[in-house]
């Protein structure tokens, strides 16, 4: 008998209007590799360490048809635009069940969409053909890049952006629809060296439809106390309108 595939849910927000178009149904799956230094959700980074039938403290196991069946219940709101989100955490690093729940999603004509910092991704196996599929019943991914810089990337979230850069490339040349965001921090990750690489590269991909610049918040620091963990932006500030008006000129979306 084949194995029952199940993910792990953090939560579900019925009514996301800023996580794709029209009014979607946002699934945030738990596990994440990225350390980000300004993440508003620690408490999804870590990683399934139980199951449907001996879940761990913390945990909430689902299949996918029932995922879908929930979500289907708002299918009313979606109109003609809107539909299912996918975040995270870090959506790929359950791809098995994000698969499946998108490929139930599309046989009832649902618009998919991939909420992922692409840090999983590899074209080694068996990731890769795995991928390859997903993309197949994916209408829509949002790509957030942290930073251009390699070195400034790893100081941020722990780790490299070689392999993130590669799949938006790899999305770019198979015609896949993507919105590239970039969460702006002043002092941090706002250098006008790095906003004009990110410009450049967004330049050279083909199926870039918007790209959006997302304001530094402090509104899950408090999650960060209640873990024990150290914020590592204590003097970082939200960035000024007239920050964001910079940073949207550099990028060109002025």
């Amino acid at each position: 008998m084949e194995k029952e595939i199940l993910g792990n849910i953090h939560s579900v927000e019925s009514f996301g209007s800023a996580d794709g178009p029209g009014v979607r149904y946002i699934v945030f799956l738990k596990g994440c590799q990225m350390r980000c230094k300004y993440c508003h959700n620690p408490d999804t980074w870590a990683k399934a360490c139980g199951s449907m039938d001996a879940p761990k403290e913390g945990e909430n196991w689902q299949r996918a048809k029932d995922v879908l069946e929930k979500a289907k219940r708002y299918k009313a709101y979606w109109k003609k635009n809107g539909g299912i989100t996918v975040s995270g955490g870090e959506a790929l690093l359950q791809i098995d069940f994000l698969l499946e729940l998108f490929t139930l999603a599309k046989k009832e004509g649902i618009h998919t969409c991939l909420d992922t910092s692409g840090n999983p991704f590899t074209t080694e196996e068996p990731f890769f053909s795995k991928f390859e599929k997903l993309m197949e019943v994916t209408d829509l991914v949002m790509l957030d890049i942290k930073e251009m810089d390699a070195k400034r990337h790893r100081e941020l979230t722990g780790q490299d952006n070689a392999n993130i850069l590669e799949m938006a490339r790899y999305l770019s040349d198979h015609g896949k629809v993507m919105w590239i965001r970039h969460v702006l921090v002043p002092g941090v990750t706002d250098q006008e060296e790095d906003l004009l690489a990110l410009r450049d590269f967004v330049a050279s991909l083909k199926t870039v439809d918007r790209v959006e610049i997302l304001p530094y918040h402090t509104l899950g620091v408090f999650k960060w106390k209640e873990l024990g963990l150290s914020y590592g932006l204590e003097d970082a500030e939200p960035p000024t309108k007239e920050q964001l008006e910079r940073a949207k000129k550099l990028l060109g979306i002025a």
